[in-house]
C-alpha cells in the first residue's frame, strides 16, 4: 500500500506541475507555460522556500499542540469533523488530478459556483467516501481512501519546497518522530486514542490474528452454528503505519520530480520512492511484533540515499 500510494502521488503531483503547451495566440502558434490550479482555494502562495519551511514547521507545531489538547479533553466530535473536512479536500484534489490528465470537465464552469465543474464533481465523489471512512467502520474503505488522501496533501506542499528545504524538513521530522515514539510516547497514545475513541486511524492499518486465535475463531464459529447468539469478542493485533510516514517521502519524490526536467524528473522521483520503500521494508523485516518504531528516520535515510543517487545520475548525464 505504501508503494502504490507513492506511485499515485507522483501521478497527482505531476498533474499540478507547470507544463508547456502549444497554443495559437493572435494567429501565431506559441509555446506557453500552463500551471493547473489546485482546487478549493488550496493553491499555495508564491513565497521563498525558506519562508515556506518556517510556515510548515509552525503549522506542524500548532497542529500537534491542538491534537494534544483535543485528545486530552476527548473532543471526539470536533476531531471527526476536522478529519472529515480534510479527507474531502484531499480526495477532491486527487480525483481532480484524474480529470486534468484526461482533459475532461476542466474547462467547464460549475452552474452553482464560479469554479470548474470538475472541482464540484470531484467533491461529490469524495463526499460519500469521506462519510463512510469517518463515520462508518470498514477496513477496505479505510485503506482504499488512504491511497488517495496523501497524494492530495502532497500536491499542496510540493510547489513551496525545494531540495534543501525538504531535506531539512525530513531531518526535523525524523528527530521529532524518534522523540515522540521512544521518549514521550505521544505517537502511541495518539494512535490508541484514534483507534479506541475515534474508531479511525490517520494511516494504514491491517488487522492480523495468530494461529492460536485462528483456531479459537474456527471453534467459536462451530459453536455459533449450534447455538444461536453472538460469540465472544476477541482482541487482535494491528500492523499500523502513520500518515506522516507515507506523505513525507511522497513530497520528497515530488520535489525531485519538479527539480529536473523530463525524463530525469520522473526517474529521480522513482529512485526516491524505491529507496524509501526498501528502507520501510527493512524496518518491517527487522522490527519486533508488538512494539512501536519511529519509521521516519529509516524512510528519511532511504529518501536521502535516493536523492544522492538521482543527483549522481543527473551529473553523469550532464557530462555525457
Amino acid at each position: 500500500m505504501f508503494l502504490i500510494t507513492q506511485l499515485i502521488g507522483i501521478f497527482v503531483i505531476s498533474s499540478y506541475l507547470p507544463r508547456q503547451s502549444m497554443q495559437i495566440i493572435n494567429g501565431t502558434e506559441q509555446n506557453i507555460t500552463i500551471t493547473p490550479q489546485l482546487p478549493y482555494g488550496m493553491q499555495p502562495p508564491q513565497v521563498e522556500p525558506g519562508f515556506s519551511l518556517a510556515s510548515i514547521i509552525i503549522s506542524f507545531i500548532f497542529a500537534i499542540l491542538l491534537i494534544f489538547i483535543l485528545t486530552k479533553v476527548k473532543a471526539v466530535i470536533f476531531i471527526r469533523i476536522w478529519f472529515f473536512i480534510v479527507v474531502i479536500f484531499a480526495l477532491g484534489i486527487t480525483i481532480n488530478a484524474l480529470f486534468l490528465k484526461l482533459n475532461i470537465l476542466s474547462s467547464e464552469i460549475s452552474p452553482i459556483w464560479n469554479f470548474p465543474l470538475a472541482w464540484l464533481i470531484a467533491a461529490l465523489i469524495a463526499l460519500p467516501l469521506a462519510i463512510y471512512k469517518i463515520f462508518r467502520r470498514n477496513i477496505i474503505i479505510h485503506n482504499a481512501t488512504e491511497l488517495m488522501i496523501y497524494p492530495g496533501i502532497a500536491a499542496v506542499f510540493v510547489p513551496i519546497l525545494n531540495v534543501w528545504t525538504i531535506l531539512l524538513l525530513l531531518i526535523l521530522i525524523s528527530l521529532y518522530d524518534i522523540y515522540a515514539v521512544w521518549h514521550s510516547k505521544f505517537m502511541q497514545n495518539m494512535a490508541k486514542f484514534q483507534i479506541n475513541h475515534l474508531k479511525l486511524f490517520t494511516g494504514f492499518f491491517v488487522p492480523y490474528i495468530t494461529k492460536k486465535q485462528r483456531a479459537e475463531l474456527k471453534k467459536q464459529r462451530f459453536k455459533e452454528k449450534r447455538i444461536k447468539g453472538r460469540g465472544k469478542k476477541m482482541k487482535i493485533n494491528l500492523a499500523i503505519l502513520g500518515g506522516g510516514d507515507v506523505v513525507f517521502p511522497m513530497i520528497t519524490a515530488g520535489v525531485m520530480l519538479k527539480t529536473f526536467s523530463m525524463p530525469l524528473g520522473i526517474i529521480s522521483a522513482l529512485i526516491v520512492i524505491v529507496f524509501a520503500t526498501l528502507a520501510l521494508l527493512a524496518l518491517f523485516i527487522f522490527s519486533k511484533k508488538g512494539k512501536f518504531y519511529p519509521a521516519m528516520p529509516f524512510i528519511t535515510a532511504g529518501c536521502i540515499a535516493g536523492m544522492i543517487i538521482a543527483f549522481a545520475i543527473a551529473r553523469f548525464m550532464w557530462f555525457v
